[in-house]
């Protein structure tokens, strides 16, 4: 019965399985992270009436910088250095929070009045919930891509989950997941 079981964790449908849990672990992730910056860079442009340009780089800027900070809270807890725990967080995150704001705030820029909304209207807070939806729904698949290479989040997994597995490939760590990429 053990060698069944173990048939069923290599089986392309268990991986496929662990790969899109883990892609959804990785896009909610993301996703809080873009969000909390996202929130705080709309609302303070929306507060100061920044212009859009103003606002949307402001709100990229504090996306970037709080999603790489949910990532490496946890790595430095694992006892990584900064250094490493840096560039883990630069590798795993980046496509993904990139992809996420072009999304956010293009739905941002496109919907009449979003941008200009005061921070109390439901026009803000409804474009803003749509936006980040509609983010997470498109780096989905670009998260589960890159798990599927070893790469994004799978770099980082075994760490937030306290059980790192690692080799060094070219500066970066990678995650063996004990099958092929």
């Amino acid at each position: 019965m053990e060698r069944g079981a173990e048939h069923i964790k290599r089986s392309p449908t268990y991986l496929n399985r662990q790969e899109d849990r883990l892609a959804l672990r990785a896009t909610v992730h993301c996703l809080a992270g873009c969000s909390i910056g996202e929130v705080l860079g709309m609302a303070l442009g929306g507060a100061l009436r920044w212009s859009d340009g103003k606002t949307v780089v402001v709100s990229i800027v504090l996306a970037f910088v709080s999603g790489y900070a949910l990532t490496l809270i946890p790595l430095r807890r694992s006892g990584l250095s900064w250094g490493k725990a840096l560039s883990l967080a630069l590798a795993s995150d980046t496509l993904s929070i990139a992809l996420m704001e072009v999304v956010d705030n293009g739905v941002m820029l496109v919907v009449p009045g979003a941008m200009g909304a005061p921070l109390d209207a439901p026009l803000f807070w409804g474009a803003m919930a749509a936006s980040l939806v509609l983010a997470g729904i498109a780096a989905f698949p670009l998260n589960r891509w890159l798990i599927r290479r070893g790469k994004g989040h799978a770099v980082t997994h075994a760490y937030h989950a306290g059980h790192a597995s690692t080799e060094e490939h070219g500066g970066l760590m990678r995650v063996s997941h004990g099958h092929p990429h």
